[in-house]
């Protein structure tokens, strides 16, 4: 019921054996979580992870567990946790306003972009995608607009490392089925329009599940809304859930 058969589901994000540089573009901590499998899987296969995220989350939920003013900061700690998770060789977090980035230049996160890529000089990025924001998150969707028009304009100047870019989306079915259950989509994604990108491929991620689930709990003040990304989580044994949600979806940029 969620997955669209003629959608391929590949074993790796990137197949080539040789070590690359792969960097997340991200506006919030915990923004890693809906590609969690497959950044735990590019570690594995001895890729390296470079994490950049643009807010620290502020103006999120607090679980109860902080006061609003002390979120950035207690986020900010719980990404370095995650982090650690993953194994990512480098974290970096910007302190842009949370839910504010649409008041801002796109230009702003566009010059960000190219000094991020220039300093730490990715082979590959991986971003929301840029129409939608994966559930229709303003902030996703300058973040990665930013980054994709970057890629389109450098992407054949020499020097520029960036081979590919990935932007993370939804198949046509998990979209209708989140459009039913999800709060988070239902009040947010876009009524008109494309829509998210149709995936080029999926990549499978049964195996880690659960360390995935340990992310999630290190990022403890987002738990509400880790109940909209994946729902009903909690209710259904962990041996069965991972084998329903047991993939990640891709769209190449070109």
């Amino acid at each position: 019921m969620l997955y669209n058969a003629d959608i391929p589901q590949k074993t790796h994000l990137l197949e080539d054996s040789q070590s690359q540089k792969v960097m997340v573009f991200f506006a919030h901590p915990d923004d890693e979580i809906a590609v969690g499998g497959t950044l735990l899987d590019l570690r594995k296969q001895g890729h390296e992870l470079v994490m950049v995220y643009l807010t620290k989350g502020e103006a999120g939920p607090t679980g109860g567990l902080v006061k609003q003013e002390e979120l950035g900061e207690a986020r900010s700690q719980e990404m370095k946790k995650v982090s650690e998770v993953l194994g990512a060789e480098k974290l970096v977090m910007f302190d842009f306003p949370d839910s504010g980035l649409k008041d801002l230049p796109l230009d702003t996160f566009k010059i960000v972009a190219r000094e991020m890529i220039e300093k730490h000089r990715p082979d590959v990025v991986i971003s929301y995608d840029s129409k939608v924001g994966l559930y229709g998150h303003p902030d996703h969707r300058m973040v990665s607009q930013a980054m994709e028009e970057v890629f389109l304009e450098d992407k054949n100047k020499p020097g520029f490392p960036v081979k590919k870019l990935y932007q993370v989306t939804l198949s046509p079915k998990q979209i209708e089925i989140a459009l039913k259950i999800a709060p988070g989509f239902q009040r947010n994604y876009p009524k008109t329009g494309e829509g998210l990108p149709v995936p080029d491929f999926s990549v499978g991620t049964t195996a880690y599940f659960s360390t995935l689930v340990r992310m999630m709990e290190a990022h403890a003040t987002q738990e509400e809304v880790f109940r909209d990304l994946l729902p009903y989580r909690e209710q259904v044994p962990e041996f069965i859930y991972s084998r329903i949600f047991d993939r990640e979806y891709f769209y190449e940029v070109k």
